[in-house]
């Protein structure tokens, strides 16, 4: 079994209780991070949904009012008009015909955004989109003629989440360097936006567990009975 580091063992010792209040979990956080990077703040959440049910799972978008706290890279592929509506909206880099090129720098993006006319080229690249959860989605307004706003959305804030096989959904709500009041309100913006894809077919609680981390750091259960929700 792998040792556990000293800055890890600093981590786990600040950790005293079994669940924390969110104040107190950001508070933690904030006190233990260490590292030479500004950590992104995490959240992993168990929901109560049996993922073999297709309409259980949850896919979808939400905007976060303090954004990521990180530039959000675009990558775009449209055509005709489009192509100056996305000069405009500042996207990182355009589709111009050069595949090779693309293969090179898929890596380097956060996003993929496709008007519906450009998606049989995105097709070839589905191979390497696919497994790195990439590929444009309707779903999460990836695949849309509104390319313009589409590209603001993303660099403002916008982020997509799913749930994996598990039934747990991961992402990220900011920065360590966020107040916690913006901490909050990102997080207390993405709990409303789940909410709303809750299935018709779910009884009871929703949330079955909700943990707080840092990129480096150690998890922290919250209790979500208590955020008036």
């Amino acid at each position: 079994m792998k040792k556990k580091s000293k800055r890890m063992k600093q981590i786990k010792k600040n950790i005293k209780k079994k669940i924390y209040n969110i104040d107190e979990c950001i508070n933690i956080l904030k006190k233990t991070s260490n590292v030479k990077f500004l950590e992104s703040i995490d959240i992993s959440i168990n929901l109560n949904i049996d993922t073999k049910q297709n309409e259980q799972n949850i896919k979808n978008v939400v905007m976060l009012p303090h954004g990521l706290g990180k530039k959000i890279k675009t990558l775009v592929f449209t055509k005709g008009k489009n192509i100056e509506l996305a000069k405009q909206a500042k996207a990182d880099y355009i589709y111009q015909y050069n595949i090779e090129n693309i293969k090179k720098k898929i890596n380097k993006f956060d996003v993929i955004i496709s008007s519906p006319d450009s998606m049989s080229i995105v097709g070839k690249f589905g191979h390497i989109l696919g497994p790195r959860g990439l590929m444009p989605n309707i779903k999460f307004e990836t695949i849309t003629n509104d390319i313009f706003n589409a590209i603001k959305k993303i660099k403002k804030g916008q982020i997509r989440y799913k749930n994996d096989k598990n039934g747990i959904i991961h992402t990220s709500i900011g920065k360590i360097n966020f107040t916690t009041t913006q901490i909050k309100e990102n997080f207390f913006a993405f709990l409303k936006s789940l909410i709303k894809t809750k299935p018709s077919k779910i009884k009871g609680e929703f949330f079955k567990k909700i943990y707080f981390s840092t990129t480096m750091g150690g998890s922290i259960q919250i209790n979500h009975s208590d955020l008036n929700i």
